[in-house]
C-alpha cells in the first residue's frame, strides 16, 4: 500500500493495483459558476485549475496515462460567448503549459484539430512535438472529440484501404478498427471518472471504455480534488474485473 496526500490529516492509503489509464469527463464548470452567480466562463477557468492539480497528482502517484474530455464535437452548439471564452482559455493554457507540465509529461491531442484557429492548432502541434519523448505521464487531451465521430473516421480510413486493394474485408478485425483510432498507440481506459452527478459517458472514448470501470460523483469538476480521486481509485481497486470471463 502506498501513502499519498498533501497533509498528514488527509493522507490516504492507496492500493497497489492502480489503473494504467484513467479518463476524466470534466463536467460541471458551468453549474459551478451559476451556483455562485458568476459567468460560465469563470467556471471553465476554475475547471482549468482543477485539471492542472489532477494532472500533477496523477503524475505524483504513478498513473502512466490520463485522458481529459476538454471539448466535444457537440460543444460547438453552445453560445458563442462561451465558446470564445473556452478558446481563450485554451490559448492561455497552451502559452503557459510548459511551466506546469513539468519534466516527464507528454501531451497528446485527440480529436479533429483542423477546425481550430491556426494559432491554436499550431500551438497544439508544437506541444506534442516538444513533449513527444516524455514518458512518465502521458496526458491525452480530447479536443473537438466525439466517440462516434472517431469510429466513423476509422471506418473511412479502413474503407480506403479496402478500396485500394490493400486490405480484404474478411481481414478486418477489432484490432484493425483500434489501429485507426486516435488512441491507436495508447492503452484502453481502465477507469472513467465523471463528476457533477451525470450518469452517462456523453460520447467519450466509447470504444476505449468498452471494459472500463465507471465512477460517478456529485462533486462538480472545479471542486474535484486529489482526495476525491483517491476515493475513486480505492473504489476501483475493490472491483473484480473479469472482461467477460468468470
Amino acid at each position: 500500500m502506498a501513502i499519498f496526500g498533501g497533509k498528514k490529516e488527509t493522507e490516504t492509503q492507496l492500493p497497489e493495483n492502480l489503473p494504467v489509464h484513467v479518463g476524466f469527463i470534466m463536467d460541471g464548470n458551468g453549474r459551478w459558476a451559476k451556483k455562485r452567480g458568476l459567468p460560465r466562463s469563470l467556471g471553465h477557468v476554475e475547471g482549468g485549475k482543477t485539471f492542472k492539480k489532477i494532472m500533477q497528482y496523477c503524475k505524483d502517484i504513478g498513473i502512466p496515462y490520463a485522458s481529459f474530455y476538454v471539448f466535444s464535437t457537440e460543444n460547438w452548439k453552445r453560445p458563442k460567448a462561451e465558446i470564445d471564452g473556452i478558446l481563450g482559455i485554451m490559448r492561455e493554457y497552451l502559452d503557459e503549459v510548459q511551466q506546469h507540465l513539468g519534466d516527464g509529461v507528454r501531451a497528446v491531442f485527440i480529436g479533429d484539430k483542423s477546425v481550430y484557429p491556426d494559432d491554436i492548432r499550431e500551438k497544439m502541434i508544437k506541444l506534442e512535438n516538444d513533449t513527444a519523448h516524455h514518458r512518465q505521464l502521458t496526458v491525452l487531451l480530447a479536443c473537438n472529440y466525439g466517440g462516434r465521430d472517431e469510429i466513423a473516421r476509422s471506418a473511412r480510413e479502413i474503407a480506403k484501404l479496402v478500396q485500394n486493394g490493400e486490405l480484404s474485408p474478411e481481414d478486418i478485425t477489432e484490432q484493425t478498427v483500434a489501429d485507426h483510432l486516435y488512441t491507436a498507440d495508447f492503452p484502453d481506459v481502465d477507469l472513467v471518472i465523471r463528476p457533477s452527478g451525470e450518469l452517462r459517458l456523453s460520447n467519450y472514448l466509447i470504444w476505449q471504455c468498452a471494459y472500463a470501470e465507471y465512477y460517478f460523483t456529485n462533486v462538480l469538476w472545479p471542486d474535484f480534488t486529489p482526495q476525491e480521486l483517491d476515493k475513486a481509485l480505492i473504489d476501483y481497486a475493490s472491483r473484480g474485473r473479469r472482461f467477460g470471463g468468470v
